[in-house]
């Protein structure tokens, strides 16, 4: 299990020393999203000074985790915001935080706390939801077995979100991977003569 924002974008602003620090927290679900929102940001906000950015996110069941100080000194700015999202559990996330340098400099301590203060602050904003990570598979039962397949999902909660009806029916379900390993322990695809096929990883 891991924590996500409900919200789709915040934006949240702290001064330091005449610096603006702009930090931007948005919902993604895949690292090319994560990327897009930088791209977007950055045309957005083309006449700041730096533009740093963190996020964390699953994909294929691993987490991805990248950052940037986008010219800041190295380990002030990207590293810090990306340390508060892996501390918080927070996945499916990209932070970008914007500075429009004030004409006064911070330091390298001033930095890490003014990026990590931006950071936070947009976090306490945030609207904190768990989600669990899990699989989306597909099971082939013959028409004879699918009463009994979906007698077997109603029984431990295993939600069947369509069914294709073929020369057999195929059964596509939402599962975790407990839920996904006990159906292989219990040799589910062995009572029913069918083949149990990963097709992709799904948010649950």
């Amino acid at each position: 299990m891991f924590y996500t924002i409900k919200q789709e974008k915040i934006e949240e602003e702290i001064t330091e020393k005449k610096s603006k620090f702009i930090a931007t927290m948005c919902y993604v679900k895949s690292e090319e999203e994560a990327q897009n929102v930088v791209k977007e940001l950055k045309k957005q906000y083309f006449d700041a000074r730096h533009n740093c950015f963190a996020y964390r996110v699953i994909e294929e069941g691993k987490i991805i985790e990248r950052f940037s100080d986008d010219g800041e000194p190295s380990g002030t700015a990207g590293m810090p915001m990306l340390n508060i999202l892996a501390k918080n559990n927070i996945c499916n996330v990209i932070v970008v935080v914007t500075r429009y340098f004030g004409g006064i400099l911070l330091g390298t301590g001033g930095l890490v706390r003014a990026y990590s203060e931006a950071t936070q602050k947009a976090l306490k904003t945030a609207e904190l939801v768990s989600e669990v990570w899990g699989l989306e598979a597909e099971i082939e039962v013959s028409y004879n077995n699918l009463e009994m397949l979906k007698y077997y999902c109603k029984k431990n909660d295993i939600s069947i979100i369509d069914l294709i009806y073929e020369n057999n029916v195929k059964a596509i379900i939402e599962v975790t991977k407990e839920e996904y390993e006990k159906i292989i322990e219990n040799k589910v695809a062995d009572f029913y003569s069918c083949e149990i096929k990963i097709e992709k990883n799904i948010k649950k």
